[in-house]
């Protein structure tokens, strides 16, 4: 038994908080000081897995406790000290199988470790598991995982969001420390918002997306889903900067994200696009005037704006999409990942193994973009819906040069109940009305819990000018620390 575990025995009921409950930067500080070693906090995460993994069903895989033990005692002199993160299951890892929810790769290993992977890595960081999603990342709710549906943490009835759902949840339910997530039209920051916790959609070609099984190849980007908006900013540290592997990485000089962090807003400009606010509910709509209110006590100007486009986000962003998974999901026929189907002819091959690898949602987002890519309908489908996404870029751009954040809830309701909306994917994809349109611009974006409403997690998502990401984490660092300190001194501030 270490020194550390031995004090926390004698301790015993003083220690309120498992380390699994905090955030990577009070643990590496905490190990930094000798007070507790790396073991104690991966002895904490298995216990929490082992408890409540039966209800929520974050992870698809975990890896074996005795791996990340014995990783841990050789990298402790690395910045992020073996501490395990958690992985959405379409991030290739070499230890675990990548299977992206789906049948098709349900036994796939790779070879390789996808780029943040490798950078988290030679961070000193373990690779805790791989977590649940929506299959191929085509959902909003984790319901479209081919194996089982995650549940959200704060109430196991409701579903934790999707794509990237089982990450979310994982956080959530401090079943991970930290987690990796992946955001093509608000697979990130949706989850974030209906679990209660932090997640990160960088810019466009910010974090390299090698390794990252290809969605939409002109949205998806790898972001940190974290417990407080420091860790995002600490996690990000790690795995941006470019990858001659991934041809839209952008060559920039690094940053330290977390510079900026606790310095003063005092001055900024903060916008309120009307078509964000205008239909929401009640208790949504007074949670938005509270953060508003916040930002004012911070110094903040607030102006209320227009971003005319915004209607034509979501069609514009599932024409594009589908489009793409169309071209990029063509690799899956049955001959180089998974088992043939049949053997009578390769068309048959082709057809039977594509019904039976892809679930429902996979084949209605192929079917879209196949048509939309046709012959006769792709400039008026496709070529289309590239205009619009041009008009909301410069929405967006005509923004920017008025204020310096843009504010918005991140999701126009909480979570809602598992099997709710299956049966309706419209309103399904409504549910990513607020994040769709940075994803079309390709700008960061940031989802931070902003108080309840209907007695469940409500997120706020803050907008920044293409890789301002200081400025965003700034901001979001500032309404963080002041909602804490208002939510402590009146419970119901923010609800």
């Amino acid at each position: 038994m270490s020194v550390s575990s031995q004090l926390r025995e004698e301790l015993g009921a003083f220690f309120v908080m498992n380390l699994n409950e905090k955030p990577l930067h009070e643990l590496l500080a905490l190990i930094e000081k000798n007070e507790i070693q790396p073991r104690d906090v991966i002895s904490d995460l298995y216990a929490a897995i082992a408890e409540r993994e039966p209800q929520i069903r974050a992870y698809i895989s975990v890896a074996p406790q005795e791996r990340l033990l014995a990783e841990c005692e050789r990298l402790c002199d690395k910045p992020l000290k073996g501490i395990p993160i958690a992985v959405k299951d379409n991030i290739v890892t070499k230890e675990l199988k990548t299977t992206c929810a789906s049948r098709f790769l349900e036994n796939f290993q790779p070879i390789f470790d996808a780029t943040v992977i490798k950078r988290l890595k030679d961070a000193g960081a373990t690779i805790l598991g791989k977590t649940n999603l929506d299959e191929f990342a085509m959902g909003s709710s984790t319901e479209n995982s081919a194996f089982f549906p995650t549940r959200n943490p704060h109430d196991l009835e409701r579903v934790p969001g999707g794509s990237s759902g089982g990450s979310a949840a994982a956080v959530a339910a401090h079943e991970a420390i930290c987690a990796l997530g992946s955001d093509t039209g608000g697979s990130i920051r949706q989850p974030a918002a209906f679990c209660g916790i932090v997640g990160l959609k960088p810019t466009y070609g910010l974090v390299s997306r090698y390794g990252l099984v290809a969605f939409a190849s002109s949205l998806d980007q790898i972001g940190p889903m974290t417990k407080d908006v420091y860790d995002c900013a600490l996690l990000l540290n790690y795995i941006a900067g470019h990858d001659h592997n991934d041809s839209t990485s952008v060559q920039r000089p690094p940053e330290d994200y977390t510079r900026e962090l606790g310095q003063e807003i005092k001055g900024f400009r903060i916008g309120v696009p009307r078509e964000y606010i205008v239909e929401l509910s009640g208790q949504a709509k007074v949670c938005v005037e509270s953060w508003i209110a916040i930002f004012r006590e911070l110094g903040a100007q607030i102006l209320e704006l227009s971003l005319p486009h915004t209607e034509y986000a979501i069609p514009a962003y599932y024409l594009i999409s589908s489009s793409e998974a169309s071209a990029n999901l063509a690799r899956f026929d049955g001959v180089r990942y998974t088992k043939r189907m049949s053997e009578s002819s390769v068309d048959a091959m082709f057809a039977e193994s594509r019904s039976q690898g892809f679930g429902p949602e996979v084949k209605r987002r192929i079917m879209i973009g196949t048509y939309a890519l046709s012959a006769g309908y792709y400039e008026a489908w496709y070529g289309k819906a590239q205009r619009v996404r041009a008009l909301i870029r410069q929405d967006f751009e005509s923004a920017f040069q008025k204020v310096d954040i843009l504010i918005s809830p991140t999701s126009p309701t909480p979570a809602f109940k598992l099997g709710e909306r299956l049966k309706d994917p419209l309103a399904m994809y409504l549910s990513d009305i607020f994040t769709v349109p940075a994803s079309l611009a390709g700008l960061p974006a940031i989802s931070v819990p902003g108080g309840r409403v209907e007695g469940l997690p409500f997120g706020i998502q803050l907008i920044a000018n293409a890789f301002q990401e200081s400025k965003l984490l700034r901001v979001a660092y500032a309404f963080e620390r002041a909602i804490l300190h208002n939510t402590a001194r009146s419970p119901r501030r923010a609800q």
